[in-house]
């Protein structure tokens, strides 16, 4: 009788720690029940400041499209735009921070937003090449926000979100979502600065998350999504999994007790 309810209570214990709690798969609860809703503030999402190895996608127009055909390239001219045509057809930003132009050869511009970008463009096109009846037109767009995300998601990878801005949930919702054995509350940005790499950890489960420097993507970030240990622990990612693994078990321990028994 002793071993039984032992039994039970052990299948009791292991069926309580092997399921996910819904707490380790909600994202940005309020954990701190004497924080108001106004004190949880988001960082101020600021302008994305450009970086080596962005991407940018710069046309220029005018009344006389002959003034500016040599500035246009098979990016500017096809439609359906692929990752490979904006890698070759793009202006990329080497390591030193300057991008290549015809005739306006290399241009710094790290640690500028995409507008101060076209501001420069403009003004060094009207400085020294055209008039203002030429009504030169400058577009200057980020191809992209490049990163890698890998480890407990749908669909990992390295994944484009044409956009200028983001958060590392939008990153993640791009990629399928975490599964359910992923751990939300140990969520691993890897991102490169001018000084070398800095890793940090963000819980996307705490609504205070939104504070964090780390909460908007910035381009090349490496994501990385770390398992929860019931995975390893391998029964099951639901409470319906873990019981039908957890009855198994019991079938088998009672068995072998009823055998020795006889």
């Amino acid at each position: 009788m002793n071993k039984t309810i032992l039994i039970l209570l052990a299948v009791v214990a292991l069926f309580s720690a092997s399921c996910v709690p819904t707490k380790d798969l909600v994202y940005l609860q309020k954990k701190d029940k004497n924080d108001t809703i106004q004190n949880i503030n988001p960082v101020v999402a600021k302008p994305y400041r450009l970086q080596p190895n962005d991407i940018l996608t710069i046309t220029i127009k005018a009344i006389d499209p002959e003034l500016v055909a040599i500035f246009k390239t098979k990016e500017a001219t096809q439609s359906g735009q692929n990752e490979a045509l904006l890698y070759f057809d793009g202006y990329v930003i080497d390591d030193h921070g300057n991008i290549r132009m015809p005739i306006l050869n290399e241009i710094s511009v790290i640690g500028m937003t995409v507008d101060e970008v076209r501001q420069k463009i403009e003004a060094k096109l009207l400085e020294e090449y055209f008039n203002k009846e030429a009504n030169i037109f400058v577009t200057v767009k980020l191809s992209g926000l490049r990163y890698t995300i890998n480890g407990e998601v749908s669909a990992p990878g390295s994944k484009i979100l044409y956009r200028d801005s983001a958060t590392i949930l939008e990153a993640i919702a791009n990629a399928g979502d975490i599964t359910v054995t992923g751990d939300r509350h140990h969520v691993t940005v890897i991102r490169q600065f001018p000084h070398g790499t800095e890793m940090h950890d963000i819980d996307l489960t705490d609504v205070k998350a939104m504070q964090s420097p780390y909460y908007y993507l910035r381009s090349n970030d490496y994501i990385y999504v770390k398992p929860l240990p019931q995975k390893s622990w391998g029964t099951g990612r639901t409470g319906i999994e873990s019981l039908g693994t957890i009855l198994s078990v019991l079938t088998l321990i009672t068995t072998t007790l009823l055998l020795l028994n006889r």
